[in-house]
């Protein structure tokens, strides 16, 4: 449950802070963020798939982390994302 080339290039031309940027934070958090949508929708329908779960939880947390430090870092940056992305109620 990857997320596409095409989908990928689209997601860090949206979030990039400048020409090449491919690892800042913020795509890191939307291509999981990404990832994370899909995979739900995988366990919605294989509701005993263990190991895709427990991947699931692993980016979750993964997600979280890189969020703490956006935040850390840079409250508006976090904002920005956390609201385009639509997560974090």
């Amino acid at each position: 449950m990857s997320v596409n080339k095409d989908r990928k290039a689209e997601l860090v031309g949206e979030y990039s802070r400048s020409q090449g940027d491919t690892g800042s934070p913020e795509i890191q958090i939307a291509i999981l963020t990404e990832r994370i949508r899909s995979l739900t929708g995988h366990l919605q329908t294989h509701k005993k798939d263990v190991s895709t779960r427990r991947g699931l939880v692993a980016m979750v947390a993964n997600r979280k982390k890189l969020l703490k430090y956006l935040k850390n870092k840079d409250v508006e940056r976090y904002t920005a994302v956390v609201s385009s992305l639509g997560i974090r109620g």
